[in-house]
């Protein structure tokens, strides 16, 4: 809990941020349906009211609902299309937006209902999934930055010299903001950078608040506003098809700010958020506004200020209802151009991908299978997001599927990890070349013999600690494999580790090729040039691994892969002769895991090649 002062003026920040996004679903069914300007007002309000009741019980929480994490609510715009389509079904206007209501409030109870259910599937979301929904959201939402910058969707020019520096501008000030300064300020860069980019336009003529002195001070939303719900069959199972697609997203949200925030996301929080979602879309179709979901923006935000506290989200929630009871508020919120609005989107949605990035980092790129899910799922969603007019040739059912990038692309993701991870199959190859490659499942049926065969070259000397990792079995993923190992080294009698150190040979010296276990040494010298050493560099690294064995009487154990330079080996060498026998046991262990882990994944690697060349690829190998 921040200070009162801290929980202003960051809980203002998150609503500018939020704001155009809040109020454009509104603007867009109100149009779609043809209701009035005053019942678009009345919208707006209500929309704005609703987000802070919705935003504090997501945040704050309370019984079994709300995830208690700072996750601001907003419309969700999955929701836009099924709700003009009812709309005009009913005949527009009122007529239609009752018919609305009466979908939005059975779907936000039955998404109440269904929570403790959807989040048992929870083990269908590994890193693969909230990685890629993450990433996909950051991306999809960056065109919906673009757009504010060359002016909005109503009048766009992206030949618009000022629109272009209010939007680089904007953008420029936060990351000057966010490089020179610390504490408060660099927490407050993107309010600052909304509030220099609105002046300027506004002292340029770009921006005007003239709508301020037309508003009233006190615009009360209330209950059944447009009159009672009408409920409509097929309406309500369109909205509930909207609801269960805006949970994937909702979760993809919690799993991303409980990244940031440092908090392990289990399913019971995702049952308390979407139950919030659940709450907050039913008390919506009362309060006369729509659908509700966690703010990708938002999220964003988050990540970008570094500032924690749900409490913020909270006070957040009470300024839009302020905002939605005043009017006068609304507009003065209202009059930031679209420009500097989406020069400050750039970074935030960017920052949402950067986290799908960071969860993706977890994820085992050797198993070929998670490179088809990642590359298929957001290529799909890119697809759909620079080419929206896709969904047109689509039937109108399946448009709430295509008709949006982050659905498209998030649904993708769980159906191709179901698909490749839970359906049949043998599991991943681990092992072997294509055609005789050894897969998981193949790994778990295998005998002692044969696994200390085939695994036995991650480790110089005996098969010990392969053979220990043995009885870890079964392996659930390459992760569990690999982790088997490591943990069977770890826990190794010291006499046994002992033993296992002294087999490893000398860097650059001359049993680096001898035999089997030498073709592998040789390899992973050859990468820092160990085995092409002239005649001088030989003699500085026998020097070296003769004080090291008279100090230690282990030879000198270096995973060679990760290091930058011949320089940099003989000099870390040198230095560690300072430590105690000890930290130098520990040491060396280390290193032998990390030599053990590449090795793993060479054998991946080889009976992968399609997987394995993508990624060299990927990284520019040669």
């Amino acid at each position: 809990m921040l200070p009162a002062g801290k929980l202003a003026v960051y809980g203002f920040q998150h609503v500018l941020a939020f704001y155009a996004g809040a109020v454009i679903v509104p603007i867009l069914l109100a149009g779609a349906i043809g209701l009035d300007e005053r019942q678009l007002i009345h919208l707006i309000n209500a929309d704005l009211f609703t987000c802070g009741i919705a935003s504090i019980v997501q945040s704050v929480g309370f019984w079994k609902v709300g995830v208690r994490l700072p996750l601001l609510q907003g419309v969700t715009f999955t929701a836009v299309s099924p709700m003009i389509a009812i709309g005009l079904a009913a005949g527009g206007g009122t007529d239609g937006l009752l018919v609305i209501y009466g979908a939005v409030i059975v779907a936000g109870l039955a998404t109440f209902l269904i929570a403790p259910f959807f989040s048992r599937l929870i083990r269908f979301f590994p890193p693969v999934v909230t990685g890629s929904v993450i990433l996909i959201i950051g991306l999809a939402l960056l065109p919906v930055a673009a757009l504010d910058a060359v002016g909005g969707g109503s009048d766009p020019q992206p030949g618009n010299l000022r629109n272009l520096a209010y939007a680089l501008g904007t953008l420029l000030v936060i990351v000057a903001i966010q490089r020179i300064f610390r504490g408060f300020m660099a927490t407050v860069a993107v309010l600052v950078g909304l509030v220099l980019g609105t002046l300027v336009a506004w002292g340029l003529g770009d921006a005007t608040f003239d709508a301020v002195g037309d508003s009233s001070w006190i615009g009360v939303t209330t209950p059944f506003y447009f009159g009672w719900p009408q409920f409509s069959a097929a309406a309500i199972v369109s909205m509930i098809v909207v609801m269960l697609i805006t949970a994937v997203e909702t979760t993809g949200d919690v799993f991303a700010t409980g990244e940031i925030v440092d908090k392990r996301v289990g399913k019971d929080d995702v049952a308390r958020a979407l139950r919030a979602d659940g709450l907050a879309t039913t008390i919506g179709g009362v309060f006369n506004s729509f659908p509700y979901t966690c703010f990708a923006e938002n999220v964003g935000l988050v990540r970008l200020t570094r500032v924690k506290s749900r409490y913020v989200v909270a006070a957040a929630g009470v300024i839009m209802i302020l905002i939605g009871l005043v009017p006068k508020a609304g507009a003065v919120v209202a009059g930031i151009p679209h420009p500097v609005l989406g020069g400050a989107a750039l970074a935030m949605f960017a920052t949402v991908a950067v986290v799908g990035i960071q969860t993706l980092s977890r994820v085992d790129f050797h198993d070929h299978r998670n490179v088809v899910i990642v590359g298929s799922s957001v290529g799909l969603a890119m697809f759909v997001t620079a080419q929206p007019d896709v969904a047109t040739a689509v039937p109108p059912w399946a448009q709430i599927v295509f008709g949006s990038g982050i659905t498209l692309g998030s649904i993708a993701a769980i159906v191709l990890n179901v698909v490749f991870h839970h359906i049949g199959g043998r599991g991943p190859a681990v092992a072997g070349t294509p055609g005789a490659s050894v897969r998981l499942a193949d790994v778990n049926r295998m005998g002692r013999a044969e696994f200390v065969a085939v695994f036995g070259r991650l480790f110089q000397g005996s098969g010990d600690v392969v053979a220990s990792a043995y009885d870890r079995r079964p392996f659930a993923d390459t992760g569990a494999l690999r982790t088997a190992f490591q943990e069977a080294l770890f826990s190794a009698p010291r006499e046994e580790q002992r033993e296992l150190m002294a087999h490893y040979p000398d860097l650059g010296g001359d049993r680096v090729a001898d035999g089997e276990e030498g073709e592998d040494s040789a390899r992973d010298q050859s990468t820092a040039g160990l085995t092409r050493l002239t005649e001088a560099d030989r003699e500085e690294f026998a020097a070296l691994a003769a004080a090291y064995r008279e100090r230690f009487g282990i030879p000198l154990i270096v995973c060679v892969r990760d290091a930058s330079t011949r320089e940099h080996i003989l000099r870390d060498g040198w230095r560690r002769l300072e430590n105690s026998p000890a930290q130098e046991h520990a040491a060396a262990l280390i290193e032998i895991a990390k030599v053990a882990g590449h090795r793993f994944a060479d054998l991946v690697a080889d009976a992968n090649p399609i997987a394995s060349a993508r990624a060299r690829a990927f990284r520019g190998d040669r």
